[in-house]
């Protein structure tokens, strides 16, 4: 059974970094697109940044603009874990941040609904 945990996430000040960890298990997903989205009290889940695999193009990532320049995706196969690293946060970070793994492997999607596996969640809470 495929199973994802998160950590890293807590409270930390406007300007602070943190870095998240989602452990995988149950399977190799060192060829499996992965992504991070964020869901704050509220609003809807939204998509973070994903990182997806090809044999003729490498590793590829994706971020959106509100993240682009600050946070970086990231993954270590041997260790078959995916990574979040977040510096300058903003108040408008906090929120859930649930990592993702999908059953194919390349583009490096945006859309929730393509991946098959999530984790519990981990808290991200920015304070002003």
């Amino acid at each position: 059974q495929v199973q994802l945990v998160e950590s890293g996430g807590g409270l930390v000040q406007a300007g602070g970094s943190l870095r998240l960890a989602c452990a995988a298990s149950g399977r190799t997903f060192s060829t499996a697109a992965m992504a991070w989205f964020r869901q704050a009290p509220g609003k809807e889940r939204e998509f973070v940044a994903a990182i997806s695999w090809s044999s003729w193009s490498g590793s590829s990532t994706y971020l959106p603009d509100s993240v682009k320049g600050r946070f970086t995706i990231s993954r270590d196969n041997a260790k078959n874990t995916l990574y979040l690293q977040m510096n300058s946060l903003k108040p408008d970070d906090t929120g859930v941040y649930y990592c993702a793994v999908g059953r194919f492997s390349s583009p490096p999607v945006a859309t929730s609904r393509e991946y098959d596996y999530w984790g519990q969640g981990t808290q991200v809470t920015v304070s002003s």
